[in-house]
């Protein structure tokens, strides 16, 4: 399951219901990604930095936009 990166730019053409909805499946794989890990059935352990580092991508747009915004 090799997922390209996100990018930042694509982030910020999408709206913030579609971020706050790709957050939320982030989260859950990150989450799903961590049992994985502790039960010894993750396979690809460098997915795990990269989830993480969407999620980062993605809250690091919604804080601009507050920002902006406030």
């Amino acid at each position: 399951m090799a997922k390209k990166k996100v990018s930042a730019e694509d982030l910020r053409a999408k709206s913030a219901d579609e971020l706050a909805e790709q957050l939320t499946k982030l989260k859950k794989e990150q989450f799903n990604l961590r049992f994985q890990r502790a039960n010894g059935q993750l396979e690809n352990t460098g997915h795990v930095r990269t989830v993480r580092k969407d999620i980062a991508r993605i809250e690091t747009v919604m804080s601009e936009r507050r920002r902006k915004a406030g």
